[in-house]
Order: structure tokens, then C-alpha cells, then sequence
């Protein structure tokens, strides 16, 4: 009996952080709410964690942990290009043992299943220097592309073209273009425009999401491992959400306007006034409604045993630092913390964002 045709879809991206990811757990998500037995591959990856003694590809890792479809990591990331990698295949090229090993999980992985999607590194020519650009790539397993950008209209479609350009000289279909992160008071706007500006070049929008504050909100727990900071106290509360944070360098009774539920405070270790501030806010506010995440407490400075007796009965996660106030800032600022296997809320708020906004029956039906 002939094999029913396997929905083959590659997500590509105009660069990193577009929001591949994404898109990926909320596809799959709906694939397996539809019962399309689908499978996941990363034929190249970047960023790895490690897992005991052995390091994997976070997005592989990620899909293979919350969809629970196996612990074939190795099959689901046949190539990790890590630091050097590059410039050792430069000098000794091995193209034949690359496609040989993207091939060989291609098959393995999508026996008995309905599908695959298979998830680019960047945009359409990253990998070149490896003979396996997402374009290569996405030819060689015979899939159809979606290319996923961000919000704009001039700037978004003269970059999906450039990137579209590169999938037709390899001869791959584009199935269409998600355009992810559009500013909500510009949706309306940007929506009508890219509508029209796409079919103008024949080219499917399958959807429009908005931005989502959500997506990018990192926990407590993953700022202490990425800036490297000291748990003081309060462990229980360190996957609170952050979803603002605030330079408290400034007075007390200015301060207090900038505390809301999920705020990240950052200060002086030896501001006791506003460290007595932020802990009076948070213990006085509704526990359901007003809670702040967090403190940081910079300079190396910690203040006087009594209010770090205070802070341990207030069950805030309290982090310590030596660097200065505004570098922890900085470094917060750009901090970009993808989603995570224990990021329950994010998985959802991703599938949600699929059904809602990307027309994923034209995916099911024509990938």
C-alpha cells in the first residue's frame, strides 16, 4: 500500500529571533490537537544545553520535551555547527557526511508520521559556508517553506523577496509568509498594507500576529542563570514572570508610581529605602493582583542583617550582584530568553496566537 504524502513544511526566517520558535510549538501544537502524527527536526542548529553529559539543540530539546515525541535528540539535530565549526569545515569540507546525516534523520523521523516540521537557522542563506544554506537544505528534504518576519511593511516585504529569492533558484516552493511581532496600535494598518503589498507579488500571507509582551517575559529564575546572579532568598518564587523592570535609583515617594504587578526592581544594595518600599508594596498589595518579581541588589552592597530578615519572610526572590546598576540593566534590556519546556504559560499563549491569527488549515491542507 502506497504512503499517504507527508505534509513537509520548513520554517525559515529574515533573521534570528523572528520567531521561528514560536510558530514552530504553536503548529505543532495544532497538528497534534488534529491528530497529524507529526514529527519535528532541526537538520542544523547553534545553540545547544546540556542535558547530563550531553549537549542538545534547544529547539529540539524544547519540542521533544513538551510534545513528548521521544528522546531521538541526535536525529532530531543531525548537525550542531559550534564555535569553530565553521572555520575547521572551511579547511576540510565534508558536504557528502552533512547530507548524509540530514537525510538519514529526515527518514527515520517521519516513518509512521503524517508530517514534519523542520525548522531553519535564520534566514534563507544561513549555512552557506557549511554547503547547507536553509534553502539547500529545505531542497534536499523536498519541503515547502514558510518564511516568517517581523512587523513593518516596505522594510518586511523587500526582505521576504531577497529571502524568497534565494528558495527559487533552489527550485523550493514558498507556501506563504507569517509576519510575527506587529505593534498592536499598527496591526489594522500594517495588516491592510501587507495584504494587499503580498498578493501585489504573489506571494500568500498566512498571517499576522501581533506583538505579545508574554513571548519575550523572561522568569526570575532565567535572569539569575543568564546574568549569573546570587539567590539571596526566596527560591519558591523564582519562576515569577517578570514583566517590567525598573531602575530604582531614584526617591521612594517617585518610586512607588513605577510598582505594578511583575515588576523587576533593581538597586543599590544599600538603598534601604527603597528595598523597604518595594517589600511593603509587595506584601500589601492583593496576592493575586500585586506582586513584583523580584529584586536585584547591586554594587556588592547587601544591607543590614534586619532587613535581610525581612526580605527572607517576604518570600521575594532577592539576587545579588556586583556590578553596577545600570550595566544589570543594560543586560536585562537586551536579554532574549526563548521559550522554555517549563514555560507552560508561553506554550499556550503561542498556540493561542496560531489559532487566532495563521491560517493553518491552508498550511494543513496544502503543506
Amino acid at each position: 500500500m502506497p504512503r499517504k504524502r507527508l505534509k513537509n513544511i520548513f520554517l525559515s526566517s529574515i533573521h534570528q529571533n523572528a520567531g521561528k520558535t514560536t510558530m514552530s510549538v504553536g503548529l505543532f501544537k495544532v497538528f497534534q490537537e488534529r491528530r497529524i502524527k507529526t514529527a519535528f527536526l532541526k537538520p542544523v542548529g547553534q545553540e545547544v544545553v546540556n542535558i547530563g553529559e550531553r549537549n542538545i539543540d534547544k529547539d529540539s530539546y524544547l519540542i521533544g520535551s513538551v510534545f513528548r515525541i521521544g528522546r531521538r535528540y541526535h536525529e532530531m539535530n543531525p548537525v550542531t555547527i559550534g564555535r569553530g565549526y565553521t572555520e575547521k569545515y572551511i579547511f576540510n569540507p565534508h558536504k557528502e557526511q552533512l547530507q548524509s546525516a540530514i537525510e538519514q534523520s529526515f527518514h527515520s523521523l517521519t516513518k509512521g508520521k503524517d508530517a514534519i516540521i523542520v525548522e531553519g537557522t535564520g534566514h534563507a542563506g544561513v549555512g552557506s559556508v557549511i554547503d547547507f544554506s536553509n534553502a539547500d537544505v529545505a531542497k534536499l528534504l523536498g519541503s515547502k517553506v514558510i518564511i516568517v518576519s517581523e512587523g513593518g511593511i516596505g522594510k518586511c516585504i523587500d526582505e521576504v523577496i531577497l529571502n524568497k529569492g534565494l528558495f527559487d533558484l533552489r527550485g523550493v516552493e514558498v507556501l506563504g509568509v507569517i509576519v510575527n511581532k506587529v505593534m498592536p496600535e499598527k496591526f489594522q494598518k500594517v495588516k491592510r498594507a501587507l495584504t494587499q503589498g503580498f498578493e501585489n507579488k504573489g506571494i500568500r500571507l498566512l498571517g499576522i500576529v501581533p506583538v505579545d509582551p508574554l513571548l519575550s517575559a523572561p522568569t526570575v529564575e532565567q535572569v539569575r542563570d543568564r546574568l549569573n546572579l546570587r539567590l539571596l532568598c526566596g527560591r519558591a518564587s523564582i519562576r515569577r514572570r517578570i514583566k517590567d523592570t525598573i531602575v530604582a535609583a531614584m526617591e521612594p515617594h517617585n518610586m512607588i508610581h513605577y510598582l505594578k504587578d511583575g515588576t523587576l526592581v533593581i538597586t543599590s544594595g544599600d538603598r534601604v529605602d527603597n528595598i523597604l518600599l518595594a517589600v511593603s508594596s509587595h506584601v500589601v498589595g492583593d496576592g493575586r493582583s500585586f506582586q513584583i518579581s523580584g529584586i536585584i541588589l547591586t554594587g556588592g552592597l547587601k544591607p543590614n542583617p534586619e532587613i535581610i530578615d525581612l526580605l527572607k519572610k517576604s518570600h521575594i526572590p532577592v539576587m545579588l550582584t556586583r556590578e553596577d546598576t545600570y550595566a544589570v540593566a543594560a543586560k536585562i534590556e537586551h536579554l532574549v530568553c526563548k521559550i522554555q519546556k517549563t514555560d507552560k504559560d508561553k506554550i499556550e499563549e503561542a498556540t493561542q496566537l496560531v489559532k487566532e491569527h495563521i491560517d493553518y488549515e491552508y498550511i494543513i491542507n496544502n503543506a
